[in-house]
């Protein structure tokens, strides 16, 4: 499948028309237009009407549109999921997946309700159910009729179910965080990192982003523009990164090395499963400026 990047996806409150206008010109690959929690109950119908105007209106460009609905086991979800399917954005988020049944119900009700086979799902991995069955709830999207295209972890709420807190370092999450990513990985799944909270603290989101670019997460849930330049910056190759990768894929296609199935490269052996890696980090960079361009 096309690499479709996904360094930085901000989050908008659905409420707020004036956020979703300023949207069009933000520097963020996606956006979550929220219905669910940033949206107070006698808001939630205005919210709705918001977010599918704004998604029917179009203008933004090469930005994926993500709509987070309430969960059908409330009183707005269905209604979401109904206005949702009829604007058609790029993917519904569903909030508080904890089972592959979640996924699978609303992937019918979509397609009861119409939904074009392009619309996606993206569920929300926020609670200690959803971490103990991660494989399970990502093994449905071995069937292509689940939807399931990304992960979102919600580790403000895996915090408050388990009581576990939000320190530096995030050593509290580190093991759940690397479930899910193993279990995306495992079933051709993307994964997006948390929120960080204190838009103040720069240096700790840069910190953050490395870490969660480290576990092998493909790009961070933010909160404010403001964290935009440094969650796109993190989350894209860098300069070193794609020289090495031109380099050790050159070193590759030498013809002396054609049968081989590894190197010494620059003092440092490498084999033919990090040149399929640097291949990867070209394929990102390219797809990064041809969506820059749209």
């Amino acid at each position: 499948m096309p690499i479709r990047p996904r360094r930085s996806v901000l989050y908008m409150p659905g409420s707020n028309v004036r956020a979703l206008e300023k949207a069009r010109s933000l520097a963020a690959d996606a956006l979550i237009l929220d219905l669910e929690d940033s949206i107070a109950p006698d808001l939630k119908a205005v919210a709705r009407d918001n977010v599918c105007a704004a998604v029917t209106a179009g203008g933004y460009g090469h930005r994926e549109l993500v709509i987070r609905i309430n969960s059908l086991s409330g009183p707005w979800g269905r209604d979401d999921l109904a206005a949702a399917v009829k604007a058609a954005p790029n993917a519904v988020l569903l909030p508080k997946v904890s089972t592959p049944g979640d996924i699978m119900l609303v992937a019918k009700e979509m397609r009861d309700l119409g939904a074009s086979d392009d619309l996606a799902i993206w569920a929300m991995m926020e609670t200690p159910l959803a971490i103990l069955n991660a494989d399970s709830i990502v093994r449905t999207a071995a069937d292509p009729s689940s939807r399931l295209a990304v992960l979102v972890m919600g580790t403000n709420d895996i915090a408050k179910d388990t009581r576990a807190r939000l320190t530096k370092g995030r050593a509290s999450m580190v093991t759940w965080l690397s479930i899910c990513v193993a279990a995306a990985r495992a079933h051709g799944v993307e994964i997006l990192d948390g929120v960080f909270n204190d838009i103040a603290d720069t240096d700790g989101f840069r910190e953050e982003c490395e870490q969660g670019r480290d576990f092998g997460m493909d790009g961070k849930t933010v909160i404010h523009p403001s964290q935009l330049a440094i969650c796109n910056d993190i989350f894209s190759p860098s300069s070193d990164e794609l020289a090495w990768a031109h380099k050790l894929i050159a070193a590759f296609d030498l013809p002396e090395n054609a049968n081989k199935g590894a190197i010494s490269l620059d003092g440092r052996m490498v084999e033919r499963l990090h040149a399929e890696m640097a291949k990867r980090t070209l394929e990102l960079d390219a797809a990064i400026a041809k969506m820059q361009l749209a």
